[in-house]
Parts: structure tokens; sequence; C-alpha cells
């Protein structure tokens, strides 16, 4: 108990230094009001939700060092976690044995570049503060997108049928599917990969269904966390009375919102840009 103590008032400590000490140009804003909040005003919304959720660029270490201690500044005991299968769970352990530990897990280091992950995962740890896994397996992606539907696991089927898509979110998920893949996804595979994306998301939010504290907290991409077709899509139908928060962090420079309706999400987190060179470089011009 006094080591939870100790990390929840490090969480506060570290949360309120960044705030005054924010980069210029990184700000928080609602997406309801437009209002700009300080990370104390965010922190106290956030504390009154069910549910929250909290996306990423995944390349970025600021985004990840950030939510490390916004969560350990919550007091979170637990956090669900995207990086890790369903049925896997990193304990609190040493720092020093962070990434061993990690692997132990399942955690997919050339994949997720590590150590780009390094400050989430080793600040969770130094706070005291266990990860569950929640996504699909990638064998388990695999075969739903070779399989359809019938590959889906029952828990998974029921989320998905309980939550269908609105055609203006399908457009969206497909869009973003799109972009993601360099524009190179044959038209064809966009119906699988979308239904995995669905599966992914409908997993994470059965995970969170079983988390006992609140709020439940989930780590993951930002486009698992948007309310039209993420995560927050099938928790509303699991959970409809529950309050449920997102929060993306994306970054200053990124393409403004010009359609003149709210984002899909509760809050953004806009940061400073991480330097990178185009991942679609190779695949020739965007289309």
């Amino acid at each position: 108990m006094k080591l939870r103590l100790i990390a929840l008032l490090a969480g506060i400590v570290l949360c309120c230094a960044a705030q005054a000490n924010a980069p210029a140009g990184e700000r928080i804003v609602d997406t309801r009001t437009g209002q700009t909040l300080t990370q104390p005003e965010l922190l106290a919304r956030l504390r009154q939700a069910d549910f929250l959720l909290l996306g990423e660029i995944h390349d970025s270490p600021l985004h990840h060092r950030l939510r490390a201690e916004l969560i350990a500044a919550l007091g979170a005991q637990n956090v669900a976690a995207e990086h890790l299968d369903r049925g896997r769970r990193l304990g609190a352990g040493p720092v020093e044995r962070l990434q061993a530990d990690l692997e132990a897990a399942g955690f997919d280091t050339k994949a997720w570049q590590w150590p780009v992950h390094e400050p989430l995962f080793g600040g969770l740890a130094r706070a005291g503060i266990n990860v569950i896994g929640a996504n699909l397996s990638r064998e388990q992606a695999r075969n739903v997108v070779r399989n359809g539907i019938a590959a889906l696991p029952s828990d998974l089927a029921a989320a998905l049928a309980a939550g269908p898509l609105s055609d203006a979110a399908t457009r969206a998920l497909d869009a973003d599917l799109l972009d993601s893949h360099c524009g190179q996804l044959p038209a064809s595979r966009v119906p699988g990969m979308r239904l995995a994306q669905r599966a992914r998301d409908g997993a994470m939010a059965t995970e969170l269904t079983h988390l006992a504290e609140r709020p439940a907290v989930l780590v993951a991409g930002n486009g698992h966390v948007r309310g039209d077709y993420g995560v927050p899509q099938l928790l509303s139908r699991l959970r409809p009375d529950a309050r449920i928060v997102s929060v993306a962090f994306e970054e200053t420079g990124d393409r403004p919102n010009t359609s003149g309706t709210p984002r899909p999400y509760s809050y953004i987190w806009y940061t400073a840009p991480t330097p990178r060179t185009d991942p679609c470089a190779g695949f020739g011009s965007k289309p």
C-alpha cells in the first residue's frame, strides 16, 4: 500500500510538472466545445469515466511517456493493452528485466519497433501497474481475414453482431485501412481487413469489460479508440450506461479537421511531431 501511494503521488507530481513546463504548441482540446484544457483539468475529467481509452501514434515515444504519467496519476492498478494478446499478462517487475518480461508475455519487439514503447511500459513498471493483454492474436486475425465471420471466437461474433457499423463509419474505416497501407490495399482485401480490425476492437472491448476497477484503462492506437468505428462504438453496446472517454494523441502539423463535424474522440492531446521518414516512400506516391 505504501508503494502504491508513493507511485500515485509521483504520478500526480509528474503530470502537473509536465503541465507547468509544457512545450510550446502542446495542448489538450475538448472536441465537443473546442476548449483547451490543462493536464490537471483533463485528469479530473478522466477520473469520472468508467472506461478510458488512450490512443497513440505508435512510433511516438513522447506519446508513450505522457500516457504512462497520466495512468500513474490516475492511480490505476491494471491497464489493458493492444500490444499483448488476450490471455497474456505483464506483471509489475524490475525495469532492468522489462524487455525480457515483455517478450515472455508475447510482446513482439520487432513489430513494435522496440525500444519505442519503453517509455510506456517502463513507466508503468516503475509505477507498479500490471499490463493485461487485450488484442486478438496475429494468427487469429489472419484466420479472420482468410475465413471471414466463421473464424471469429463466439464472444467476438456476439459483440460485433450487437454493434454493426453505420455506412458512414464503414467508409471511414475503409479509408483509414487504405491509408495505413499506403493506398496499396487491393479492393478485394478490404472486407477481410475490415473484419479483422473489428475483431481486434471487439477483443479489446470485451477485455475491458472484465476489468473491475474504474476507470478501466486501455492503451491502443488512435484508430482503435475512435468513437465512430473503434472500441468505444462496441463498448457503448456492451455497456450502454457506461461513461466512455477516449483521448487521441496526435501531433501538431497533422491534417486539420475541415469536415465541420467533431473529431471521433472525447479529447485530443496535441504534441510536437516525432522525426520520421515517410513510411510509404517505398510504395510510391499515395493516391
